[in-house]
């Protein structure tokens, strides 16, 4: 508000509610314990701070630099499958100690509890835009997904249960490699997976595999490079030995972008790399273009 004055015959303006300085308040401790725990989610990749459920409905992707977060195995299905179509295999399937390595059990027995799953892997068959598919999506929570016999036995099952249903086999891998808890009987699992996808194969069946991040090791060097589709979501890292390893045995310096999934599909080792948005279109395409049905019709 402005008034004018008179002072000595002279007019003068003066504002006597101008602008104040602004100052931030700090919450006190009270106050920073009454906001919910994980409401917020600060992006891995810019920093930028979004709501949770703003990041879940953007399906983990940044909205300002399009970084892809993780996805946790059930986030995976619902995103992709049509509501009330999947149906889950083997969830009875838990590991034992079969090298009684030390704290093993104890280990596996939080990770159940922390990710409500039995083991680093769900599959199950369900409908993606009215197109049946067997399924199996890895979870980096369990063990860092990591590839033990309950692991390999599962996939193994469900793609050769896909083999007898005349279903195609998609999976969605996330993983630190083989289980080192299980020792040899956890590299086996490659050979397992490797036969089954062989068999499916044979029989007429098609796979596609999804490289997410990470896809490391044992399973980066079996089951997920061999789909008939090889895909990936973007700055997925991809590889059987890490980057310290390779320039030590090779004596070079590797570039930048080695092992991601950009580098590998400008190497010609990935069909495609997709953006989790594209995701579950270029699947129901990939399923119409081989459904068996549609084709006798």
């Amino acid at each position: 508000m402005k008034i004018w004055l008179v002072k000595g015959g002279v007019f003068m303006l003066k504002d006597f509610f101008g602008r104040r300085k602004k100052y931030v308040s700090v919450p006190n401790e009270q106050a920073k314990r009454d906001v919910p725990e994980g409401l917020m989610k600060k992006c891995d990749s810019c920093y930028k701070i979004y709501y949770r459920k703003e990041m879940k409905k953007n399906l983990n992707v940044c909205p300002a630099c399009g970084h892809h977060h993780q996805f946790n195995a059930w986030e995976r299905i619902e995103s992709l499958f049509d509501a009330h179509t999947f149906q889950q295999w083997d969830e009875h399937l838990i590991s034992n100690n079969p090298l009684d390595f030390p704290d093993y059990e104890q280990k596996l027995e939080q990770d159940r509890e922390r990710t409500n799953l039995n083991e680093a892997i769900v599959t199950g068959k369900g409908s993606i835009d009215g197109y049946e598919t067997a399924f199996g999506v890895m979870d980096a929570r369990f063990r860092m997904g990591s590839m033990g016999s309950v692991v390999g036995e599962k996939i193994a099952k469900a793609i050769e249960r896909a083999k007898d249903e005349s279903l195609p086999f998609i999976i969605f891998t996330a993983s630190g490699g083989a289980r080192m808890q299980e020792g040899a009987l956890s590299l086996m699992q490659m050979t397992k997976t490797s036969i089954a996808i062989k068999r499916h194969s044979e029989a007429g069946g098609f796979m596609v595999s999804v490289m997410t991040h990470p896809t490391t090791g044992g399973v980066s060097a079996s089951f997920a490079s061999l789909g008939d589709y090889n895909l990936a979501e973007p700055k997925a890292l991809i590889g059987f030995a890490g980057r310290r390893i390779i320039e030590q045995t090779i004596r070079e310096k590797l570039p930048k972008d080695f092992q991601t999934a950009e580098f590998l599909f400008k190497h010609g080792q990935l069909d495609q790399v997709v953006h989790r948005h594209r995701m579950k279109g270029l699947l129901a395409q990939l399923l119409e273009m081989h459904d068996k049905d549609g084709d006798d019709s």
